[in-house]
């Protein structure tokens, strides 16, 4: 038995919320979960050899899986929005934070200045899951992070899929991503509306060059805002969100077979090597 899977080593998560008195509020993206095997699992999906000195969580909550953060690493950075409840984090692991093993950032984490860390592991708020992840993914650390399975789905999705998108895309621009445990509704107290599912990011350079990483990301949500679209006619549609100033250069440029093709049909590759065209054969603005 690791000590992941201890009955005896956590701290009870109803617990937890009863000490805390808080009961969740579905309004406020506020499900906490309460299953102590899966809770116990979460930190064992980071990868093997990962620098564990300082994990990062954004989400704290009751701290249940702060418990289990604590017992992976060495020191833990909690970033919690709710000022009550980050005033229960730091009572209840006040041993922790005295040891300077626990620091507890009280704000957004869209907005506050975030530590260095070695790793993220997370039970992300839904409402906001992509603009976290996409803050943390350029960071190039391990990632452990919750999500309503649908978007967990659309992260992992491969090319020419129903799932693949502008997400897929840019996710596996920064890491491999695999989706490793399918969570249930009933894991949660209030309960979500949808199944929610585990996503392990490893970060990695990609596999191409791009000479502007922000046109590239621009580009390819450009692109995916007109998916059944031939690629031909997506490039000359979307020049006001890419910033091109002549899509009709880009679109000579580029071999018949790519231009027929659908954006859900490129893989990242081919996105950046249409990217790299894009940005030979026309000026490139900001887009909107």
């Amino acid at each position: 038995m690791t000590e992941f899977e201890s009955e005896s080593t956590f701290r009870d998560p109803d617990r937890l919320r009863r000490r805390a008195g808080v009961r969740g509020n579905p309004d406020r993206d506020q499900h906490f979960l309460v299953d102590d095997r899966v809770l116990d699992r979460v930190p064992s999906h980071l990868p093997d050899g990962t620098d564990r000195s300082h994990l990062l969580e954004i989400g704290g909550g009751t701290g249940a899986l702060t418990d289990r953060l604590l017992a992976a690493g060495d020191r833990v950075t909690v970033v919690e929005r709710d000022p009550d409840l980050a005033a229960f984090l730091r009572e209840e692991f006040a041993e922790a934070v005295a040891q300077d093993r626990l620091a507890v950032l009280e704000g957004d984490a869209l907005s506050l200045d975030l530590p260095e860390f070695s790793a993220c592991v997370s039970n992300l708020p839904y409402g906001v899951s992509s603009e976290i992840t996409f803050r943390l993914l350029p960071e190039g650390r391990p990632l452990v992070l919750m999500f309503q399975l649908e978007f967990a789905e659309r992260m992992v999705a491969e090319a020419g899929t129903a799932e693949y998108g502008r997400l897929s895309v840019s996710a596996r621009h920064y890491a491999d991503v695999e989706l490793v445990e399918t969570v249930p509704r009933e894991a949660f107290d209030p309960q979500p509306r949808v199944e929610s599912a585990v996503v392990r990011c490893t970060p990695r350079a990609p596999g191409y060059e791009v000479a502007d990483e922000a046109f590239f990301l621009r580009f390819v949500k450009a692109l995916f805002t007109q998916r059944r679209k031939t690629v031909r006619n997506a490039i000359r549609n979307t020049a006001h969100i890419s910033g091109l100033e002549d899509p009709d250069a880009v679109v000579d440029a580029v071999a018949e077979e790519t231009l027929s093709s659908r954006p859900g049909d490129l893989p990242p590759e081919t996105f950046a090597a249409l990217a790299g065209t894009a940005t030979e054969e026309s000026a490139v603005g900001d887009g909107q």
